[in-house]
């Protein structure tokens, strides 16, 4: 029963760890790559659809992404698409494709998207040690009912407390990777 509760902390620990990891994939590091463009959706016929599945992204140097629509009416939608989210893209359209330039970072910009970097970390944590609580919380409840005695309560808290600490451990390193990322010119 504790080994169960430990892996089930375990495991959504690891998925706060691969989520910080795909919202950082979102933070723009100067460098084009495809995964910037994965969360914008297009109106495809009347359907929000993700730009992914109605065009061919691609890099075409380091600081020029490229989308290809496979259908040519579909230009404008996703042109429009790409200069209405949050990233600042103007993009350019040559026939059926359409090319992204990257615009350089500035020492201001990359600053605020180290801060935006640590918030996300910091909201990881967060989760991480509520997801601690409630483990702690069910290995209570099981020396409440006499389910466990009080040292394999302890015990067990400290075993989800060593795994909280590999994991804040393992999210301040892929925070400062992503500092130092940022912060390259």
């Amino acid at each position: 029963m504790i080994d169960e509760i430990i892996k089930d902390a375990d495991s959504r620990m690891q998925k706060s760890i691969d989520s910080l990891k795909g919202e950082l994939s979102k933070v723009r590091t100067g460098r084009a790559h495809p995964s910037l463009l994965e969360h914008i959706v297009v109106d495809y016929y009347g359907n929000d659809t993700p730009l992914n599945q109605v065009a061919n992204i691609g890099v075409e140097d380091a600081r020029t992404l490229t989308v290809t629509p496979w259908e040519r009416p579909m230009v404008q939608a996703v042109e429009k698409a790409i200069m209405k989210s949050d990233l600042g893209l103007n993009p350019n359209s040559a026939g059926s494709v359409i090319r992204i330039p990257m615009p350089q970072l500035t020492e201001e910009r990359r600053r605020d998207l180290v801060k935006v970097v640590r918030h996300e970390g910091e909201n990881a944590k967060v989760a991480i040690r509520n997801i601690r609580r409630d483990a702690n919380s069910d290995f209570r409840s099981l020396e409440k009912d006499k389910d466990i005695s009080e040292d394999e309560e302890r015990k067990a808290q400290d075993d989800i407390q060593k795994i909280t600490d590999t994991c804040v451990k393992q999210i301040d390193e892929i925070i400062a990777e992503k500092e130092v990322d940022l912060m390259k010119v």
